[in-house]
């Protein structure tokens, strides 16, 4: 029985993916996600006021970490030798929200889109665990790959 899932083997059980048989090349993604939260709690990490310090630098570190861990938190993701991870922050005052976007790139057999989307997912983890206490109703909102390129297929956007 062949699904067409590239990660499900012919009897249908869960498989890593056999890479050793794909060209290495240059290969990029890119992710965003966004973290909803109060004027005055995005006001007061604006300012350099909030209790735990440097919110945007812990969820930075925290979002390179994470997507240098991502094959230990995907099962079938493969660990990667990743050779860039940018994770930066954007605010938007005005819809009181803060926009993360991640980068990561390696030479190699496979893509890097979940070690993208892992360093947002976990940025944002990251605001909201330091913010919480004074703003609950915080949301994370639109996390998605926005670009990745090399590989067989080359460049996708959606």
């Amino acid at each position: 029985m062949m699904s067409g899932f590239s990660h499900v083997n012919q009897r249908g059980e869960a498989s890593m993916v056999d890479v050793s048989g794909k060209e290495a090349t240059v290969r990029e993604a890119r992710a965003e996600g966004f973290v909803c939260m109060s004027v005055e709690t995005l006001e007061a990490i604006m300012d350099g006021n909030h209790h735990k310090g440097d919110v945007f630098g812990v969820a930075r570190i925290a979002g390179i970490q994470a997507a240098k861990q991502t094959s230990q938190l995907i099962p079938l993701c493969h660990p990667l030798m990743l050779s860039k991870v940018a994770v930066d922050f954007e605010v938007d005052a005005d819809k009181s929200r803060v926009r993360i976007h991640s980068l990561c790139r390696l030479t190699g057999q496979t893509g890097v889109e979940m070690e993208a989307l892992t360093a947002v997912s976990v940025a944002a983890l990251t605001l909201f665990d330091m913010c919480k206490a004074v703003d609950p109703g915080i949301i994370i909102d639109g996390i998605k790959v926005l670009e990745k390129t090399g590989g067989k297929t080359g460049h996708w956007v959606p």
